[in-house]
């Protein structure tokens, strides 16, 4: 939509509101209503990026189960899914930073996407006390391969 001001400046106009929109809604939300607070980096929202791998998260009270048992170095989009009857949230820390998603309500999905480095991770509900009530796992991400540390996500 352009507005006419003083003659030849409404196709600027036109255009420069059509560039400002098309910023806008690059940079807009939706999706899964990941976001909320982090640390070092910021959470991304909507489906997370294109390239990057996918791994599911299935949150329980009071465990933790990803879909990925294996990692490499790279882009990584958890999405989380809050199965459980508490509010939770995920949140991924480690050499290549820290991020977590808003608090979930049961039912509810967010989403993150971070790039990993060589390292070991902490990912965890960072809810009132539920890491330590279980819901906590490491990961170890290699250069070229990696794993996850034994166990069942319900804890070190």
């Amino acid at each position: 939509m352009a507005i006419t001001v003083r003659g030849g400046r409404s196709a600027a106009l036109g255009i420069a509101g059509g560039v400002l929109a098309g910023v806008l809604v690059a940079c807009g939300g939706g999706g899964y209503g990941g976001g909320g607070d982090s640390g070092s980096t910021s959470p991304t929202s909507g489906s997370g990026d294109k390239t990057a791998t996918r791994v599911t998260v299935d949150m329980k009270d009071f465990t933790l189960a990803l879909s990925e048992k294996t990692f490499t170095a790279g882009d990584y989009t958890f999405v989380a899914t809050n199965n459980g009857t508490h509010e939770h949230a995920l949140e991924v820390e480690g050499p290549g930073g820290e991020q977590k998603t808003k608090t979930l309500m049961p039912g509810q999905m967010g989403d993150l996407t971070m790039t990993l480095q060589k390292g070991t991770y902490k990912v965890y509900c960072p809810v009132d006390s539920h890491d330590d009530l279980g819901m906590r796992t490491q990961i170890t991400v290699g250069g070229t391969s990696g794993s996850s540390t034994p166990g069942d996500g319900s804890g070190y």
